[in-house]
């Protein structure tokens, strides 16, 4: 799985700011991030559910016009498996049942651009791709896989998205890619038992975070899982500590390589991120063990094992929740707090997922354009586990109070957001499995203290990658 993500500055002990626009001020969404901070530290409501809702997808309305194409088939292409790809293969099923063509989902491997590679030089590329990364988009449009989208398609961004979102989706000023999938992954999970048998309290703060996870440790339980056997997650703490302690303005220039990897503020964040990676008695398995834990395992290992589990905490983002077992109420026993802030603001984070044509037609516009529709994202919103950047979603329809707290968020954010570092960065650099700056990190996880090394590391490899 990979993950894209966005930046959204918020002071988390203001409730109220002046939001600007980030092309004219590249300041910070602080309404909505204080927002979000007051609203995830009183999730505590009882009828909040789990992640993974069943909910009524059969009440569908009906906001967008379709053509007809009664013997169309289509292919869409997605790294999503388990509940996400049953999920959205009933968003697909509806489109199926409105416009007569039948669709079939195409399981991609990891990483996507690579997979759409072959099938191109096969001669037989999907209709539709799901993108997570907007360098994947420039690099589909740069070989002439992408195709732009269509008139009914941009109405549909224009009526339902942000500016931002839309901008995003574009190479050049054109737009290719539909954001239907957004995340938030500026959280912290916590097991609300070990911290009430600790009498820990929910940070504010990095310096809270380290006496947080202290006291978690002297009561006898690892404050800290990891899921470091996927890279993505390690650039994620990277790009908190990043946005939060060197500011919007460093973050935009690292992330389009303007100043290097050895730049001092790169220091200062691996110097912070080693706080707590140099501690290995807070990790659980540390850091071999660590390195050995995939993503869903590093959620599921907080939430298991009574009031003595594997640690007691997870950075990870919202879609989390469907790792976490069903005995757990999402809100009351599985609580979370947002990443906190190192510098003077902390960072809220999202990502996406962009629909991309790879064969213009009649159907795979009318595809896009669908996907683009608040009745698409409506569908999986109930489901739970989703999270979309559309604007026009009813907030109900997201199945528990946590979740809906967290969209409106994001929703709020408007256009105050910053993409994704790694998912910029060219695909061989912040985007692939056991290279780049997957692996560099995953490397200073097993040696926090070579924080020159690193830097040395990222930059040659930014360098080969950016091409400068």
């Amino acid at each position: 799985m990979t993950s894209s993500t966005i930046r959204t500055r918020w002071s988390p002990k203001r409730d109220t700011a002046t939001p600007q626009h980030r092309r004219a001020a590249k300041a910070a969404a602080a309404v909505a991030a204080g927002a979000l901070a007051l609203s995830l530290s009183a999730c505590g409501s009882s009828d909040e559910g789990s992640g993974g809702s069943t909910g009524d997808t059969d009440d569908t309305t009906n906001n967008v016009t379709l053509p007809k194409l009664d013997g169309v088939s289509l292919e869409v292409a997605a790294v999503w498996s388990g509940t996400e790809q049953a999920n959205f293969k009933k968003v697909l099923s509806e489109f199926e049942k409105r416009t007569g063509a039948k669709v079939t989902f195409v399981p991609a491997q990891d990483p996507i651009i690579n997979f759409i590679g072959s099938k191109v030089a096969g001669g037989q590329p999907p209709d539709v791709a799901m993108l997570p990364q907007p360098g994947a988009i420039k690099q589909a449009v740069d070989k002439g896989w992408a195709k732009p989208l269509g008139s009914e398609a941009v109405k549909e961004l224009g009526e339902n998205y942000s500016q931002g979102w839309q901008d995003i989706g574009k190479v050049s000023g054109k737009p290719y890619g539909v954001y239907y999938k957004a995340a938030n992954k500026s959280l912290i999970w916590y097991n609300n038992q070990v911290f009430e048998n600790a009498g820990a309290s929910e940070p504010e703060t990095w310096p809270d975070l380290l006496n947080t996870a202290q006291t978690v440790f002297d009561s006898g339980v690892t404050p800290f899982s990891v899921g470091g056997a996927e890279g993505w997650t390690l650039t994620d703490w990277f790009e908190n500590v990043y946005l939060s302690q060197a500011g919007p303005e460093k973050y935009d220039q690292l992330a389009k390589h303007e100043i290097k990897w050895t730049d001092p503020s790169v220091k200062d964040a691996l110097t912070t991120l080693a706080q707590v990676w140099g501690k290995p008695d807070w990790i659980a398995g540390g850091a071999n063990g660590a390195l050995q834990t995939d993503f869903p395992a590093s959620v599921t290992q907080v939430f298991t094992g009574g009031d003595q589990p594997k640690a007691a905490m997870v950075a990870a983002g919202d879609f989390a929740q469907v790792n976490i077992p069903s005995s757990m109420k999402v809100g009351t026993d599985a609580k979370v707090f947002p990443f906190p802030a190192v510098g003077d603001n902390g960072p809220v984070v999202s990502g996406g997922d962009a629909a991309v044509i790879l064969q213009d037609s009649k159907g795979s516009q009318a595809l896009a354009t669908w996907l683009a529709s608040p009745d698409a994202a409506s569908i999986q919103a109930k489901l739970g586990g989703y999270l979309s950047p559309n604007k026009n979603v009813p907030n109900s329809d997201y199945p528990n109070a946590v979740q809906q707290k967290i969209a409106k968020a994001l929703i709020d954010a408007g256009d105050d957001f910053r993409f994704d570092m790694s998912d910029q960065a060219p695909q061989a650099f912040g985007g692939t499995p056991g290279k780049g700056e997957w692996k560099i990190l995953q490397d200073f996880l097993k040696n926090p203290k070579d924080i020159a090394g690193t830097q040395a590391k990222l930059e040659a490899e930014a360098s080969a990658a950016y091409g400068n």
